[in-house]
């Protein structure tokens, strides 16, 4: 893969997880080649790494969009990233030594902070949160997982409902991490991957409601 493919990669990908991208938007080689700041040829291939992560779809006159899943989609994904997700917290559970440990709390008490405020931090906690999981998943000690949860994890379409959340579900999310460093802490595997489940299911109906509440507005 060329040095010219993989920045129009990170620059599109960035665009839609980050960016004005937006579920259904369709978008042109043309636009594409705009955003990255490179020629069509290396957009394409970027492109074709993009459909492959589900993040553009194709339809069948072939124009291209912002994936926009369905309901059960969404409700697939989040029970795939359950499994993974709580399978890296048991073998988490197992490895994690006092240093990591003490970032995971570091990291949460900078999450706990921001949802606490009159006007929750959006932006740090998103930053926290995303930290708090990987170092998860750095302690698993996986390279499959490590190639496979990204891709899950890292959606758009959690990034978009994020400010619709409520107060009450960001600091839930912060007592969830409280509960998984506690399982830690006792390196039980078994409660470890019991409470990323509920975490991670809780998270789903936290964005369904979202979700709901920005369809009704």
């Amino acid at each position: 893969m060329s040095r010219a493919s993989d920045t129009a990669y990170e620059k599109i990908r960035s665009f839609i997880l980050y960016g004005e991208a937006h579920p259904g938007m369709q978008l042109t080689e043309e636009r594409l080649s705009e955003i990255s700041g490179v020629s069509r040829t290396p957009v394409r291939d970027a492109v074709q790494r993009l459909e492959n992560e589900m993040l553009l779809v194709r339809s069948a006159s072939k124009r291209l969009s912002v994936a926009d899943w369905s309901d059960d989609e969404i409700d697939e994904m989040f029970t795939l990233r359950a499994m993974l997700e709580s399978h890296a917290a048991e073998r988490a559970a197992r490895r994690m030594d006092a240093d990591s440990l003490n970032r995971l709390r570091t990291i949460n008490d900078r999450l706990t902070k921001a949802v606490h405020r009159p006007e929750p931090d959006i932006t740090t906690f998103l930053d926290a949160n995303r930290q708090f999981h990987d170092l998860i998943l750095e302690c698993a000690q996986s390279p499959r997982l490590s190639k496979l949860l990204p891709a899950l994890v890292e959606q758009p379409v959690v990034r978009r409902t994020a400010n619709q959340y409520s107060q009450d579900d960001l600091i839930q999310s912060g007592s969830d991490h409280d509960e998984l460093i506690a399982a830690f802490a006792a390196k039980d595997r078994q409660w470890a991957g019991a409470v990323m489940t509920s975490h991670i299911r809780r998270a789903f109906h936290s964005f369904s409601g979202a979700t709901r509440r920005t369809a009704e507005d």
